[in-house]
């Protein structure tokens, strides 16, 4: 029964391990249960402590917490599993009881100093489990400034994208405002720095999926409402304008959705890796028809009518609707519009223009 029980703590130890460094070490999206299991059970009780206030800005003060609580308990998950799994080790190869081998792993783990020297032949469990400890701690601590380093470059371009496409960020206000203020030909360098940013995102927070509960500074700014509102904007361009819109529009469109799938095959949200161009979107043609008419209305150019653009629009959009739909609502993103619905009662919000105050004339 003891060898058994030492096989299980083996097996427990395994896993913790198994768990830390696909976690923190392997440079690629791998599946973490732990972590994923840990942002469903803490994300669904923030949003319970949050739905008698009903307001989203409630809601996104406290979902503030999630990223931290994921991290501190994703830590104290490691520490104890391998607490466990020593004790158990510990006592299936020594004749000790629980509470011995619970104090023993216990002061070695945390290298408060052996619980007691006059077992010689259980000193290499207890070196090995006093690296353990510091090194799980070492490691994570290497770990957040990697987190953060991602985040703010993250939050730069959204911060910035706010006064090109409103807050909450939309497609086609993107459009529109570059028209009404004449800066049309700034849309390649905005679709250049988000093509950079949609790899350095599909890159980071595939590796590390924490990074979708870090929210933005601003209750009305999200990474995945800023990164839509991007590619809204690159395919209505293409649709509407197909000889003036910038190479640089279809580039940022498949960094773009490839960037989705990379997150999405990390976070096992199921695709259609190669949809058909007139497969259906959950976008109905009358918003669409809506949005081109006031794209319009400001003065940007179309090539094409609402009725010949449509097809090429939903073409495109076909290839990240899906995912950005789905990591929109695990995220509990600012409910803008063409972002899909969320699990909290929410109304689409539309994006804020500042008012138009010019001095008069004399």
């Amino acid at each position: 029964m003891r060898l058994i029980i030492a096989l299980a703590g083996l097996a427990l130890l395994w896993v913790t391990a198994a768990s830390i460094l696909r976690t923190l070490v392997v440079p690629r999206g791998l599946y973490s249960i732990l972590v994923n299991r840990l942002w469903a059970v803490l994300r669904r009780l923030l949003l319970l402590l949050s739905a008698p206030f009903g307001s989203y800005r409630t809601i996104d003060r406290v979902q503030t917490w999630l990223a931290p609580l994921i991290v501190v308990c994703t830590l104290a998950t490691w520490l104890l599993g391998t607490l466990a799994a020593y004790t158990l080790m510990l006592f299936g190869t020594s004749g000790l009881d629980w509470a011995v081998c619970f104090r023993e792993a216990g002061s070695s783990l945390f290298t408060l100093g052996f619980a007691s020297g006059d077992r010689l032949r259980l000193s290499a469990l207890d070196f090995i489990a006093a690296a353990t400890g510091p090194l799980i701690i070492a490691l994570l601590i290497g770990y957040l400034p990697t987190l953060y380093g991602a985040y703010n470059r993250r939050e730069v371009e959204v911060t910035l994208l706010q006064s090109r496409a409103g807050e909450p960020a939309w497609g086609p206000e993107l459009l529109a405002r570059q028209a009404l203020v004449g800066t049309e030909t700034a849309l390649p360098d905005l679709y250049r720095a988000w093509e950079r940013l949609a790899a350095d995102i599909g890159e980071g927070h595939s590796n590390y999926p924490v990074l979708l509960s870090f929210r933005s500074p601003q209750p009305y700014r999200n990474w995945v409402v800023g990164l839509m509102a991007v590619l809204d904007a690159a395919a209505m361009q293409l649709a509407l304008c197909p000889r003036g819109a910038p190479p640089e529009a279809r580039l940022v469109l498949r960094a773009g959705f490839s960037a989705m799938r990379d997150i999405a095959e990390a976070l096992r949200i199921r695709y259609d890796p190669d949809p058909e161009p007139d497969s259906p979107i959950r976008l109905s043609y009358a918003e669409f028809d809506a949005a081109v008419a006031m794209v319009t209305a400001t003065g940007f150019p179309a090539e094409r009518d609402v009725a010949e653009a449509w097809p090429q629009f939903r073409g495109w959009r076909v290839n990240y609707e899906s995912i950005g739909y789905e990591l929109a609502r695990r995220s509990d993103a600012v409910p803008s519009l063409w972002t899909g619905p969320r699990d909290f009662p929410s109304v689409p919000i539309p994006p804020r223009r500042p008012v138009d105050r010019r001095p008069t004339a004399g």
